[in-house]
């Protein structure tokens, strides 16, 4: 058997595999990669439940502002589509406000995109991620939540910059595009308290 690290492969051909793999998988320019959610070495489905109660706070916090503008709102399970980069990742949170992609399993333009670290991701969504996602024209907010403190790395778009603020404990996060505020408080709400 093949290293389960990575696999060259044709965007058709994970395309097509995709929706059967017994793994999710991120697909970045021609290679595989098993998503790791959870903190073993081995890629699997699922995550912990820390990590899934961030996820569901997020959403349930900023989905009802959202969908009064028209925008939508996916938890872990739609992909995003970097038309130039080819390829496709799996963001924990994704918040959509422009066009509708018209494939019912990605998106293309996010103007939010939220990673819950863990051990086995946090160097790809600190590093890897950040560079891809910050490049895409739509996004106005990446953050990166810490499931295993009360940490945030919030970028915002400012122009063509992006600025870094950390949240430490508490903190209110403004996202303006969706008129709405989210707080550390809101995001570890039944997870960790301070």
């Amino acid at each position: 058997m093949s290293d389960p690290a990575f696999k060259a492969m044709s965007i058709e051909e994970y395309l097509r595999t995709e929706e059967d793999s017994p793994v999710k998988r991120e697909y970045v320019g021609g290679f595989v990669y098993p998503v790791n959610n959870s903190d073993s070495p081995v890629a699997q489905a699922g995550s912990s439940k820390p990590h899934a109660e961030i996820i569901l706070n997020v959403v349930g916090h900023v989905r009802p502002a959202a969908r009064r503008l028209g925008c939508r709102v996916y938890a872990s399970e739609i992909k995003l589509r970097i038309e130039g980069r080819r390829s496709y990742y799996y963001p924990d949170v994704m918040v959509a406000c422009g066009p509708d992609s018209g494939d019912d399993t990605s998106e293309t333009t996010p103007c939010l995109l939220v990673e819950v670290l863990s051990r086995g991701t946090a160097h790809t969504d600190r590093n890897a991620k950040y560079g891809v996602y910050t490049s895409l024209p739509s996004l106005q907010t990446y953050l990166i939540v810490d499931q295993y403190e009360r940490h945030v790395y919030a970028y915002h778009r400012e122009g063509e910059e992006w600025t870094l603020t950390e949240y430490d404990g508490h903190g209110s996060i403004p996202l303006p595009y969706l008129d709405v505020a989210l707080t550390l408080d809101d995001m570890y709400d039944g997870v960790l308290e301070n």
